[in-house]
């Protein structure tokens, strides 16, 4: 690989894995707006699975849009300066052969990769707590994994979240409540399909335990504390910011959108009815309109802090994540989830600028030493 001169624009590479049925796997419309943006740049850029990328051929062969044909063509392109890892799924990624590949860029003396893996919850709240200027936005949350912690912390807090070490746009997210007024104090809610949710009552916390196994399986599961959140029109919403680093290599928020709850739903994800608003809208009517922008600038600083944190954790480079923060109803600012593939931003100013960061970083990246 020949070193990039200073003005130069490096080869960029969107990583994904193959698909026998269509050539290649993840989100087709995510992948033309990112080469169409590249090419608008003048970045080379081209989406490679990690079974055609050879890293000690020349050349490789990769897939390029043709806005002409409305097709994807298989050609072939000089080896990557940076690699942009968008592998869809956590399944995809853990296969031994996808693990060893992206290992291979990892350890590449000249190659840059960013955000090489999925984050794990757990091991996202375990950063985050290890650090002063992050303690403090973590909900208590511990691994599930008897039946008598689960109680005690019941019992603390009243309300607990269950969710997956591992999860997706809220998959497998329950809610358990206590309320020692009712003849069954034990509550499940159980997030089913099709906007409805299951709801399991019992007065034993042993008959509880045996639903909870039933439902996760072999699944890792943590448990968290229950933060009552500010609410819109009797709803509960969370914020979802995208952080991504600049063309000076600088963490910096590209947008905050905000994410309401589908009616009696217990996430706010839209997949599982929620909808997409604007953050002033939800917390006005909360806070007044100067809380408001002083809660809006918290989060953002906030986001920044977890951002930093999250890559000194994880040990490899990062140039963007998403993450959901929540306010409770005393203005105070919760951390949630931060996601190392982030779903692509539907308000149209956050997306464009999203798109042109990934490259400006790329061009940043390129330009240093490994």
């Amino acid at each position: 690989m020949s070193h990039l001169l200073a003005d130069q624009k490096p080869v960029v590479a969107i990583l994904t894995v193959h698909d026998k049925a269509r050539q290649f796997r993840g989100n087709r419309a995510n992948f033309r707006d990112l080469v169409k943006t590249g090419r608008e740049l003048d970045f080379p850029v081209y989406i490679i699975t990690a079974k055609d990328l050879n890293l000690s051929a020349k050349k490789v062969q990769g897939y390029s849009y043709s806005p002409e044909e409305k097709a994807w063509r298989k050609l072939w392109f000089p080896l990557p300066h940076v690699i942009y890892n968008r592998i869809p799924l956590r399944e995809d990624e853990s296969k031994p052969k996808v693990r060893r590949k992206i290992d291979e860029c990892v350890k590449h003396p000249s190659i840059q990769l960013f955000n090489p893996y999925f984050f794990n919850k757990w091991r996202l709240f375990d950063w985050l707590k290890k650090s002063r200027s992050t303690r403090n936005l973590v909900p208590d949350t511990k691994r599930m994994r008897a039946p008598r912690t689960l109680h005690t912390m019941l019992r603390q807090y009243g309300t607990l979240y269950l969710k997956p070490e591992s999860g997706k746009a809220g998959k497998g997210i329950m809610l358990l409540k206590y309320n020692q007024d009712n003849p069954k104090p034990y509550q499940l809610i159980i997030q089913g399909t099709k906007k409805r949710n299951v709801i399991y009552s019992t007065d034993k916390m042993t008959g509880m335990w045996r639903r909870i196994r039933a439902e996760i399986r072999r699944v890792p599961y943590i448990m968290q504390q229950g933060i009552h959140l500010t609410s819109y029109m009797d709803r509960h919403f969370d914020l979802r910011l995208l952080v991504q680093k600049t063309s000076k290599g600088v963490w910096s928020v590209t947008g905050v959108g905000a994410r309401l709850a589908g009616p009696h739903r217990i996430t706010t994800h839209v997949p599982q009815g929620g909808s997409v608003e604007d953050p002033e809208k939800m917390l006005v009517p909360a806070f007044g309109s100067d809380m408001t922008s002083f809660l809006i600038n918290r989060l953002k600083s906030s986001a920044l802090l977890i951002a930093k944190q999250v890559e000194r954790g994880c040990g490899h480079t990062l140039g963007e994540m998403s993450m959901d923060l929540g306010i409770d109803t005393e203005g105070k600012i919760w951390f949630f989830e931060a996601n190392a593939k982030p779903m692509k931003f539907d308000e149209p100013h956050i997306r464009k600028k999203s798109l042109e960061r990934v490259f400006q970083f790329s061009n940043y990246l390129a330009h240093q030493e490994k």
